[in-house]
């Protein structure tokens, strides 16, 4: 089905569907929602599964022709990557074909055989043609794995076998402790004193982007800044009457209508006049989703979609006018000012490939110390993941990224969540502050960050009874 067809028949089947305030009201206990939920045009640039399928298996034989480099910079002779039966590792569908794994456990096995150069073996209970495109020879039953495993050890003697053991995030550390002990024991406990952590190869790994990639993920940018739009506008809000559970519903609700799915729960955070500041580990609290949006209210949503291997992130501000109000007020519009101005300064004027996420972070701060801006930028890779593997630009980065190794700095091409804010006091909230969250996903060139949508550079604008807009 193409996909215009596919968004076409979406909205045909929505609109048959009853109101989310119909639904909302026939529950028990549970506020009327103004709007319906239907899928945003932006998702008739998104593909069937089929295609997505296809043009990830594409991408596979080229990302398996930049393996051999890596595992030889991180010294992994051998690496292996174990996909357990309904606990799918994090690398299977970038080391393998994206298609699902249900074989109880699955090898997939990657081997510097020196002037041979890279062999590859996939391991699995099930045989699968698809495998054999991609891989040496796809063993598969009656051949038990232990057997196959032990043969490959014996006959490579790699003097390394990389796992995802130690690792800092949960990519780095998915090996499971009954799947190791079945390598450790299948192979011998001399194989097991070679055991080392793939930790850098798979950051390396996942931290570069195919060139090819971009306009797919520039796509899933544009869905999920549509939705995000018309989540935070009068299709979903009527103020003094929806809730931020309300939104939350119905983000949810536009992602079944567009045909992807989120890799975190939408979040919505409420500021307002004469109430305090609830914070969470540092950082605003997320409303209660029994919070009413009112009048006068500044609403933060943060989001994200999944969508050809890829995931976004994503941030936006919108105001809720107040009667006789045409515009957001002025001091608010210079809270957003700053946040830009924060922007750019981690983007343009201190991001360069080959810099520590730590150099980038603490000359920013330096900058906004000199403007009175008070920001923070804990800003984090994205790609394969939401968060994902590579230099992080935050206020944790200068404790773990001032060394020269190569994972620690900024790669060329990668992709990032500018993700950060600034804090304005606001005159008309008797000095209280204003947090402008912005979070854009964005890709790293020779002069720095571009995003892949144009940013937010004023509020969006919720209308309410009275407003003059």
């Amino acid at each position: 089905m193409k996909p215009l067809l596919i968004v076409a028949t979406l909205l045909a089947t929505t609109a048959l569907l009853p109101s989310a305030q119909a639904t909302a009201q026939s529950l028990p206990g549970r506020p009327a929602v103004a709007s319906r939920a239907f899928a945003v045009a932006e998702a008739a640039a998104l593909l069937p599964w089929s295609q997505q399928i296809a043009i990830r298996e594409s991408w596979l034989t080229k990302r398996h022709a930049l393996l051999l480099p890596m595992m030889r910079r991180h010294k992994i002779g051998m690496w292996i990557v174990v996909n357990e039966e309904f606990h799918d590792d994090p690398l299977s569908q970038y080391v393998a074909p994206p298609r699902p794994y249900t074989g109880n456990r699955d090898f997939f096995v990657f081997i510097d055989a020196g002037e041979q150069g890279l062999k590859k073996f996939a391991i699995t209970a099930y045989t699968e043609e698809n495998l054999a495109r991609f891989f040496d020879a796809p063993f598969t039953e009656p051949r038990p794995p232990a057997t196959t495993l032990r043969d490959l050890y014996q006959q490579y003697k790699p003097a390394t076998v990389g796992l995802g053991i130690r690792g800092r995030r949960g990519q780095t550390r998915s090996l499971g402790y009954d799947a190791y002990r079945f390598l450790a024991e299948t192979l011998g406990e001399d194989a097991e004193k070679t055991f080392v952590s793939a930790s850098d190869l798979i950051e390396e790994y996942l931290d570069t982007r195919l060139p090819e990639e971009a306009d797919h993920y520039r796509a899933a940018v544009s869905v999920t800044e549509a939705i995000v739009k018309r989540a935070l506008s009068n299709a979903v809000i009527t103020p003094n009457r929806t809730t931020v559970g309300d939104v939350r519903r119905a983000l949810f609700d536009m992602l079944g209508a567009a045909g992807v799915r989120t890799w975190f729960q939408p979040d919505l955070r409420v500021q307002r006049k004469g109430e305090d500041i609830a914070t969470s580990r540092g950082f605003l609290a997320i409303a209660p989703e029994s919070t009413v949006i009112r009048p006068g209210d500044v609403v933060h949503v943060d989001f994200g979609i999944s969508y050809m291997g890829f995931d976004t992130d994503w941030q936006k501000m919108a105001y809720v006018l107040q009667p006789g109000e045409r515009d957001v007020p002025e001091s608010f519009k210079r809270a957003m000012a700053n946040t830009n101005t924060l922007q750019d300064a981690v983007m343009l004027r201190h991001a360069r490939p080959g810099f520590t996420g730590g150099a980038v972070f603490t000359n920013t701060m330096v900058e906004m110390k000199q403007r009175s801006i008070e920001a923070m930028v804990y800003s984090h890779p994205i790609g394969t993941q939401g968060h994902g593997l590579g230099a992080s630009i935050d206020f944790r980065s200068p404790l773990r990224s001032d060394t020269t190794a190569q994972n620690s700095r900024l790669r060329l091409g990668s992709y990032i969540s500018i993700e950060l804010n600034t804090a304005t006091p606001i005159p008309e909230w008797n000095g209280k502050k204003l947090f402008v969250m912005m979070e854009d996903d964005a890709f790293l060139t020779e002069q720095g960050f571009r995003f892949f949508r144009p940013r937010q550079e004023s509020y969006y604008l919720i209308k309410s009874s009275g407003s003059a807009m």
